[in-house]
């Protein structure tokens, strides 16, 4: 049973939506480190296009193509879990004679973002444990 719980997919996407924010702290942080380094080129981390593409969602609505409901349904193919956050460096842009493009206003800001991020992942998987936990216990305390 607990290998059912792990195995979910909402303790799935959630585990992998807090790796990938810390994977883009990481970034960002070394982006903001090297502001003064000449030609370096910032990274990013690319994960929720990553994810939305595995989820097979449409890109004008945001919805799932399809959806199995029951395990009578038909099979669909279901996601594999593997999509992480990949780091992909910008060469292609330069904000100064350097050839150095970290705006650090930019960066502080998509930290603080990660930051709101993050909590909001770590949030939601407390509050799933929390949930099974409750669940497990059949209420008791």
């Amino acid at each position: 049973m607990l290998e059912q719980i792990i195995n979910s997919s909402n303790f799935n996407y959630l585990s992998r939506g807090l790796e990938a924010a810390n994977l883009r702290h990481e970034v960002i942080s070394n982006n903001i480190a090297n502001v003064n380094t000449p030609n370096f080129k910032r990274s990013a981390v690319n994960f929720e296009a990553l994810l939305a593409k595995e989820l097979h969602l449409d890109e004008d609505s945001g919805r799932m193509a399809l959806v199995r409901t029951h395990d009578r349904h038909l099979p669909i193919a279901m996601p594999s879990g593997s999509v992480h956050g990949v780091i992909e460096e910008d060469g292609t842009t330069t904000m100064r004679v350097d050839n150095n493009n970290v705006d650090i206003d930019s960066e502080m800001a998509g930290l603080a973002k990660n930051q709101l991020y993050y909590n909001a992942m770590s949030t939601q998987l407390g509050g799933f444990i929390s949930r099974m936990k409750n669940v497990i216990t059949s209420g008791q305390s």
